[in-house]
Parts: C-alpha cells; sequence; structure tokens
C-alpha cells in the first residue's frame, strides 16, 4: 500500500545514510541483529525496520546479488501487548452527535465510520461510485478483500445533508479528500471539541460490530461487513 511504501523508503533513507556505500555482501545476521536493537526501545520501528529488510535480501537473492539472506532466522522484537485501540462507549458517541449534528462535516465522517465498520483507510476512499442499490462494496487496503455495506438508513440521511465529495463521502474542509493519516487527526480533533478524549477511528470500528451484533446480525453478515 501507499502507506507502507511511504513507510519503508522513511527506513531506507535512513539505511542508505549509515550504510549505502557497504556491498550487499558484507552485511551479515549480526548486522541485522545490531540494528534491531538499537530499535528496541521502539519495537514498532524494530519491526518495520526488520520488514524492510527482509524484502530487500529476498529480492537480492532472488536477483542473484547476495547468496545468503542476512535476515534469515532473525527474530521479531517482542511487542508490546495491549488490547488495541480503546473501543467507543454509547455515551462517547452521544457527545460527539451533540457537537456536529447532520450537516456538518464532521457528522458525515462520525457516520460513514460507525455505519460501514471501515478502516480510515478505505473509509477516506468510500464514495457514490462504489454504491449501487443501497449497497456499498469496497476492496479492502489492509487485506485485499472485498466487503459489502449495506447503506442504512441513518446513514443515508447524514449522506444525503452532508457535506460530501465527488468521489468520496469524506472529506477535508476545502472539500478534497483526505489521506488516511491526515484524516486520523482531523478527526480526533473533532473528538476534542467534543469532549471525548483519547478516542480515535479505529475504536469506532470495535462498537460498530458490536451493535451490529446486538441489532441481530449473523455471523455472515459481520463477516461480509466487516471482512
Amino acid at each position: 500500500s501507499l502507506a507502507t511504501r511511504r513507510q519503508r523508503e522513511n527506513i531506507l533513507k535512513h539505511v542508505l545514510e549509515s550504510a549505502g556505500r557497504q556491498p550487499l555482501n558484507k552485511i551479515t545476521k549480526a548486522t541485522i541483529v545490531a540494528a534491531r536493537d538499537r530499535r528496541n526501545a521502539t519495537p514498532f520501528q524494530a519491526r518495520h525496520f526488520l520488514d524492510t529488510m527482509r524484502g530487500i535480501f529476498r529480492w537480492a537473492v532472488e536477483a542473484g546479488l547476495v547468496k545468503i539472506d542476512p535476515t534469515a532466522g532473525v527474530a521479531d522484537p517482542a511487542m508490546p501487548k495491549n488490547d488495541g485501540f480503546p473501543p467507543w462507549s454509547e455515551d462517547d458517541v452521544a457527545a460527539y452527535e451533540a457537537k456536529w449534528p447532520i450537516g456538518t462535516r464532521e457528522r458525515v465522517w462520525l457516520d460513514t465510520l460507525l455505519y460501514t465498520g471501515l478502516r480510515r483507510g478505505d473509509a477516506v476512499r468510500f464514495g457514490r461510485q462504489h454504491v449501487r442499490n443501497g449497497i456499498g462494496t469496497i476492496k479492502t487496503e489492509k487485506t485485499g478483500t472485498e466487503v459489502t455495506l449495506p447503506i442504512l438508513p441513518v446513514l443515508a440521511e447524514t449522506l444525503a445533508a452532508g457535506p460530501c465529495g465527488d468521489l468520496s463521502f469524506i472529506t477535508n474542509k476545502l472539500g478534497r479528500p483526505f489521506t488516511k493519516e491526515s484524516f486520523g487527526n482531523a478527526f480526533k480533533d473533532a473528538c476534542r471539541k467534543a469532549g471525548i478524549t483519547n478516542r480515535s477511528a479505529h475504536g469506532l470500528r470495535k462498537i460498530a460490530a458490536a451493535r451490529a451484533a446486538d441489532r441481530g446480525a449473523t455471523e455472515a453478515q459481520l463477516d461480509a461487513i466487516f471482512g
């Protein structure tokens, strides 16, 4: 994905600055392990570094540039355990809706996320071109799975009131589509203005699934909506 590409290009920029003149066959398993360990304070960064190097050296082996992949057998860093992004409560949703009524751009943001269950990277791409006869279909960025989304009346009302863009329902104040990163920041700002802290677009996916299940969605329907 474009986001992963940008992430890995940034990692490679730093690698080139520190080791760009080293022959590939001089980079050993010990070199990779030491570079991983230098990033131990930020395990996600260490994991992304390893994934980037694995891609580079698997290609290099196949291209005949090296005989041995120095990333082979290098263990992933220990990742911190957590419960993921905090889910929204019904009180959080009510507070946001009170601050941002139907007819505001910020309400389009909330309802698109809440009533589709899309991740933010897919939500910012979702638009009229994906909807036919009240059903939305979109191939998700993360897994490539096509999901099927009923456009519920509550969402249809919000989208009809807008404001929405031509190719994406979610837009910025200039009426243009967001990148997922800039949308994440804008949505957090809208949450803060509604008095909601420690909440993000990610946590809405959890309450969306819980609501659907509480209202009788079958396991097959949940799979179809949430991928």
